[in-house]
């Protein structure tokens, strides 16, 4: 009975194992093809969309694919100024910041500040949920060095930009920019720009909110941010 059991638990995590194996295997095919392909959706797209039905069924995502050359520079440099001032130097983790935001978390006894770079917050949006797992956590790693493995740092920021909320049900700079200034992002100004980039920690309530004090004291801080971005 002993023999059976023991051949039965190791054959209960030959299948885990190889899951786990298989899931990873499908999120890297994903990373390949996204890397010569424009995505469409993600996790969290999907997430949102699912929200925004339980409301009303006919619900749509507001969602336009721009290339990155059709961007302004200004929004590339408010983004990073604003979410990863050292993009192109890291290899998708800022360890600097991730201990200062456990330090901050430590004293404020919350999760309050993450310290997520742009690879790992695409990474985030395009296949997990925003539960705040360990698993997750551990997932989210695992596919931020396939991201900058795989992508260029130009590719993962046109992503980023093209698949981030900025509103209710509105994803994409080219959206934002439509739904908050009715022009294209090829067009953006620097203080739009900021603006929109200030956005990024709280869109849906910025949304409702866009003259909140907060927003555009730190949109004045990007501001000053961006002649000294660097993008890629």
């Amino acid at each position: 009975m002993g023999e059976f059991i023991k051949r039965w638990c190791w054959r209960f995590i030959f299948i885990c194992v190889y899951g786990l194996f298989i899931y990873q295997l499908w999120i890297f095919c994903h990373v390949l093809y996204w890397n010569q392909h424009n995505p469409t959706s993600s996790a969290f797209m999907q997430s949102q969309l699912n929200s925004l039905r339980e409301k009303d069924a006919n619900a749509v995502l507001r969602h336009q694919w721009v290339s990155y050359e059709h961007i302004s520079n200004e929004m590339k440099k408010a983004i990073i100024a604003s979410e990863d001032g050292k993009f192109m130097q890291h290899n998708g983790f800022d360890y600097n910041a991730l201990q200062n935001a456990f330090e901050k978390n430590l004293r404020d006894n919350k999760l309050s500040v993450g310290g997520s770079t742009i690879s790992q917050q695409l990474a985030k949006n395009l296949f997990l949920s925003h539960e705040k797992t360990l698993w997750r956590k551990a997932q989210e790693a695992v596919i931020t060095l396939m991201l900058e493995k795989v992508m260029s740092k130009r590719r993962i920021l046109e992503i980023y930009l093209n698949m981030i909320e900025w509103g209710n049900g509105i994803f994409g700079i080219q959206a934002a920019a439509h739904h908050y200034y009715d022009h294209s992002a090829a067009i953006l100004t620097a203080k739009q720009a900021a603006y929109l980039a200030s956005m990024v920690t709280n869109p849906r309530y910025y949304d409702e909110n866009r003259t909140s004090s907060h927003l555009l004291k730190k949109s004045e801080i990007i501001l000053k941010r961006i002649p000294s971005a660097k993008i890629p």
